[in-house]
């Protein structure tokens, strides 16, 4: 499902249930990250199929990565495994207005 970053985050907030999915590359995750955020690369193909199957169904993810084009297809993928409740972000990180972890 797509959400745009005022839903996004007022979901991801009141949720206790959320994990915050980054499916950028490792060196885009290292130049900045939305707080709390697990880091599992979509471009790793079979690898990001066996890590997104190995995490808790039952939990929510709220995806990301640069632009919303990625993470719009690593929602498709996690329904298709099972998963019901991924949520693209809009616009990616690109548009994230709230802060960014430079680590």
């Amino acid at each position: 499902m797509n959400l745009t970053q005022e839903d996004w985050v007022s979901q991801f907030e009141a949720d206790e249930n959320a994990v915050i999915l980054d499916v950028r590359t490792e060196d885009e995750f290292n130049e900045g990250f939305i707080a709390n955020a697990i880091n599992i690369d979509i471009h790793r193909g079979q690898d990001f199929v066996t890590e997104i199957e190995a995490l808790d169904k039952n939990k929510n993810y709220f995806v990301y990565c640069r632009s919303g084009i990625r993470s719009a297809k690593a929602c498709e993928i996690m329904n298709q495994l099972g998963f019901e409740n991924a949520y693209n972000l809009i616009g990616g990180i690109t548009e994230w207005d709230g802060e960014v972890i430079e680590p």
